[in-house]
C-alpha cells in the first residue's frame, strides 16, 4: 500500500479571518480551506505545517490518520471549563498528553498499531467525535478516562509501549457513566482502538451517569443575581462572538463541580488483568455457543438424513429403477444424481444390515455398463466398488 496520510481541522468557537485563512493556505496550497475547516491528504510527501501550533493559533479539533496506523485526535478548550491540573491526571506518555497555550489546553489523544487492512470512512470520523468537546465542556470526563484507558490498552498488543514500572500505575478518578457512553464517546473509544473487554472491566467500578436537567426558573433566579458588572462582561462576549464559551461557564458555575468521581485505586496491571481473564471467560461462553450451534446442526442434518432414508426403504425398487433411468440417459448431469442415489441406497443397506444385497445388486449393474467409462470413473470417486 503507498503512503496515505490525512489532516482535518475545524474552528467550532469563532471563524477564522480573512488574515488567518491566508495564513494556513501558505502551509498547504491544495488544502481544501474555509472559514471553519481545513481538510487535506497526501498520497507522497508530507504536510509543512504544523498541527501543534495550528490548534494553538486557530482551530479548536484536528484529525490525523496515517495508513502506517496512527490515528490522532486533538481538543482546544478554554482553561475555564477544563482544569489543566485535572486534565493531567489522565494523560500517558505521548499517547495522552495535554499543554497549555494562552487561556486555552490542547488535549492529544494518539492510539498507534499495524493496519492490516485500511478501514473505510475513517476520514469521516472527526465529525462523530467532536462532540466530546462539548461534552467535556460541561464536565464530563469520560473522554479523558477513555483516551486513558485507550493508551495503556495499547500494551496488550506492543508490550513495548511503556515500561514495566508503570504497571504499578494507578488508574486516575473513574467518571460515571462508562457503561453507558454517549455516541461521541463510542466513536472516540472505536477510533482510538479501546478493547471492549477493557472498557467493561473498568465499567465496573463506574457507577450510573446521572441526567443533568437545569431548572429554567432556578437558573433564571441565578443569573439574575449576578452582579451588573458580570452581566455586562458576559453580554460584551456573547456579541464578540464568544457565546459558547459563556454558556459553557454559566452553567458549570450554575451547576457547581463536575460530577463525584470515584478513585477507585486499580492499577494498570489490575485492569489489563481483569481485562485477560473478562476476555477468557467470553471467549469460552462464545466457543461453548459455537459447539451448541454446531451439535445442534448437526443433529438437524442427522435427521433430515434419517428422514430421507427412511423415505427411500419404503420403496427400494423405485429406487434402483430411477438409478438405471438416470444412467440410461447417457448424460453427465443424470450420471452425476444416479451415483449420489446409490450412495443413498448404499447407506440404507449398511444401516440395515443389506450390505450384501446392495452389493450383489451393485456388481451386476456395474458389470452391465463396463463400457461407460465416464459412469465408472464416477462409482469410483464416490468409492462405490464392487467386490
Amino acid at each position: 500500500m503507498s503512503e496515505y496520510q490525512y489532516y482535518e481541522f475545524l474552528a467550532i468557537d469563532r471563524p477564522l479571518t480573512d488574515r488567518q485563512q491566508a495564513e494556513v493556505r501558505a502551509l498547504s496550497t491544495r488544502a481544501h480551506i474555509t472559514a471553519t475547516s481545513f481538510t487535506n491528504e497526501y498520497h507522497w510527501g508530507d504536510f509543512r505545517g504544523d498541527p501543534h501550533r495550528m490548534m494553538e493559533r486557530y482551530y479548536d479539533a484536528h484529525l490525523y490518520l496515517a495508513n502506517w496506523g496512527t490515528h490522532q485526535v486533538m481538543l482546544r478548550l478554554p482553561q475555564t471549563v477544563l482544569d489543566p491540573a485535572l486534565a493531567e491526571r489522565y494523560c500517558a506518555g505521548d499517547r495522552v498528553s495535554a499543554w497549555t497555550s494562552g487561556e486555552h489546553i490542547i488535549l492529544n489523544f494518539t492510539s498507534e498499531a499495524e493496519e492490516e487492512y485500511w478501514e473505510d470512512d475513517l476520514e469521516r470520523s472527526l465529525s462523530a467525535i467532536v462532540g466530546i468537546r462539548a461534552e467535556l465542556a460541561a464536565g464530563d470526563l469520560r473522554p479523558l478516562y477513555l483516551a486513558w484507558l485507550s493508551a495503556y490498552g495499547t500494551w496488550e498488543r506492543d508490550e513495548d509501549a511503556f515500561d514495566y514500572a508503570e504497571e504499578g500505575e494507578p488508574e486516575p478518578p473513574i467518571p460515571p457513566g462508562l457503561g453507558s457512553l454517549s455516541a461521541a464517546q463510542r466513536a472516540l473509544a472505536d477510533f482510538l482502538r479501546l478493547d471492549d473487554d477493557l472498557l467493561a472491566a473498568a465499567a465496573e467500578a463506574s457507577p450510573p451517569a446521572q441526567v443533568v436537567q437545569h431548572d429554567r426558573t432556578v437558573l433564571a433566579a441565578w443569573i439574575g443575581s449576578l452582579p451588573a458588572e458580570r452581566k455586562t462582561a458576559l453580554l460584551l462576549r456573547v456579541a464578540e462572538d464568544d457565546a459558547t464559551r459563556v454558556r459553557w461557564e454559566l452553567l458549570r458555575e450554575f451547576g457547581g463541580n463536575t460530577a463525584s468521581q470515584v478513585e477507585a485505586g486499580r492499577t494498570v496491571a489490575e485492569l489489563l488483568d481483569a481485562a485477560a481473564a473478562r476476555r477468557h471467560a467470553r471467549e469460552q461462553q462464545e466457543a461453548a455457543r459455537r459447539a451448541e450451534e454446531l451439535a445442534r446442526r448437526e443433529e438437524e442434518r442427522r435427521q433430515a438424513r434419517e428422514f430421507h432414508l427412511n423415505r427411500l426403504a419404503q420403496d427400494l425398487e423405485a429406487a434402483w429403477a430411477q438409478v438405471e433411468a438416470c444412467i440410461n440417459t447417457k448424460k453427465p448431469r443424470e450420471y452425476d444424481q444416479a451415483v449420489d442415489l446409490l450412495r443413498d441406497l448404499q447407506a440404507l443397506a449398511i444401516r440395515d444390515d443389506h450390505a450384501g444385497t446392495f452389493t450383489q445388486r451393485f456388481t451386476h449393474l456395474r458389470e452391465q455398463h463396463q463400457s461407460k467409462p465416464s459412469l465408472i470413473k464416477r462409482f469410483n470417486n464416490a468409492g462405490l466398488i464392487s467386490e
